[in-house]
């Protein structure tokens, strides 16, 4: 298994509304593993005053950003979910300033076991920065109601974003080890800890 300083890098992707979330934190407090997420390494690329800030507010102006300036990501989420163009032009800004970050951070890790959730792994090219890919899975139809509650979107609205990004299908070839999240919390949680305990 290839390693990093020493580290064993467990990428978490999978589609949206999946349960990456859920995962990462399971393996956080149960593990105690350091987590690095690319979500918060992308807020902190267009956190304000930022030269991507500064770029996007260029291209779209005050429309997407709130009173106070900070940026107002439902906004800039309707412009790139809408038009690929506009989605490839942002992505070509964040993912490098994403990828120097998690080098970063995997190199000031001292850690046996890192966790990298990165939704975008595999469209972020970044799989060559982990040891593991594990997969987060469930039906479309649970992505769907997942999505739809915790972003409070309708229907076509959820398809829109989980069609912008690779299939699940897609992903779950690519993945080492698949997560099927189809059941409750506990049973995820099982597959989980098996699979820890062939790392550990």
């Amino acid at each position: 298994m290839k390693k990093f300083n020493d580290s064993i890098v467990i990428g978490i992707t999978g589609g949206i509304a999946t349960g990456k979330t859920t995962v990462t934190h399971y393996l956080a407090e149960k593990y105690q593993f350091p987590v690095i997420d690319a979500d918060i390494l992308a807020r902190e690329a267009v956190a304000i005053n930022t030269p991507i800030y500064d770029l996007i507010m260029m291209r779209y102006g005050d429309q997407i950003s709130f009173d106070n300036g900070h940026l107002n990501r439902q906004k800039l989420g309707e412009i790139i979910f809408n038009n690929q163009q506009e989605k490839i032009w942002l992505e070509s800004l964040i993912h490098p300033f994403v990828y120097k970050k998690i080098t970063e951070k995997i190199s000031s890790l001292p850690s046996s076991i890192i966790i990298l959730s990165v939704p975008l792994l595999f469209e972020a090219n970044m799989a060559d920065l982990t040891s593991v890919i594990w997969v987060v899975y469930c039906d479309l139809s649970q992505q769907l109601i997942r999505l739809q509650t915790r972003n409070n979107l309708d229907r076509r609205g959820a398809l829109m974003r989980i069609n912008s990004q690779m299939s699940l299908s897609e992903k779950v070839k690519k993945g080492d080890f698949i997560l099927n999240n189809n059941g409750n919390k506990e049973q995820l949680y099982r597959q989980i800890d098996q699979e820890i305990s062939t790392i550990i």
